[in-house]
């Protein structure tokens, strides 16, 4: 039997992020992304370079999901430690890739512009896969169910796209929506009715301003089409009863 539901968990790795001098932006892309393939993005964790920490990590999420994708810490640098704590996480020892050093040799053409700091980028945990990197030469790695991708969005998009065909996914989540000039306060308990009787759709809500009026999104999500309508039509009839007269449903 196909499972429905897969899940997916994103780990976001560097102090630059904790630290506010990088915003990430990779996030909303890589959930959008495994939406289309039928992957629901369940964890998002952001944790510093640290060894220890991104081995705990490592292992607690692969445990726990189908995918565990990974991003920042593969570059030259002492603080790029991604490679060697995935390698702790499961194991085994990190070597020389041969593969690997061949792309960096491809993408700088020459052998003495690979620098130790360079060659670092071909040391993969053994037994590990490498991820096409068009972009900048050194590859990304993928050990059983974890994706090992760079930090820089265009790079990580890069990576991703050549492995998304690889993966496997249940139903996309499908997203409705309805838009009413009412509070929170004065749908929630309507609202918390309608989410009692449908277990298997998410009901969010959310404050807004629009057009000089504050009103509230009210976000329903699943996987079950013929349930997300009738949930979606209850939701759109509470808030005509409670005093909305022009529901926008999307």
């Amino acid at each position: 039997m196909t499972k429905e539901i897969y899940t997916a968990a994103l780990i976001i790795i560097g102090d630059e992020i904790l630290s506010g001098r990088t915003h990430d932006s990779n996030t909303p892309w890589i959930a959008e992304n495994l939406n289309e393939i039928g992957v629901r993005l369940y964890e998002v964790r952001v944790i510093p370079d640290d060894r220890q920490k991104i081995i705990k990590t490592v292992n607690e999420m692969r445990k726990a999901h189908d995918y565990v994708f990974t991003t920042g810490g593969i570059g030259p640098t002492h603080d790029d430690i991604t490679a060697e704590s995935i390698a702790a996480a499961f194991g085994v020892e990190l070597e020389l890739n041969d593969a690997a050093y061949g792309e960096l040799l491809a993408y700088y053409k020459n052998e003495s512009e690979i620098t130790p700091s360079r060659k670092k980028m071909a040391m993969i945990p053994k037994g590990a896969t490498l991820v096409d990197n068009p972009v900048s030469g050194a590859p990304g790695i993928k050990i059983e169910n974890v994706y090992v991708f760079a930090g820089v969005p265009r790079i990580m998009q890069a990576m991703f796209d050549a492995i998304k065909h690889t993966l496997t996914g249940g139903k996309p989540v499908e997203t409705r929506s309805v838009s009413c000039n009412l509070a929170e306060s004065i749908v929630a308990d309507g609202l918390a009715e309608i989410q009692s009787r449908y277990a298997e759709i998410s009901i969010g809500s959310y404050p807004k301003y629009q057009n000089g009026k504050f009103g509230t999104a009210l976000v329903l999500r699943g996987i079950d089409e013929e349930a997300l309508a009738k949930a979606t039509q209850e939701v759109a009839d509470l808030v005509i009863s409670l005093g909305e007269d022009h529901p926008i449903i999307a």
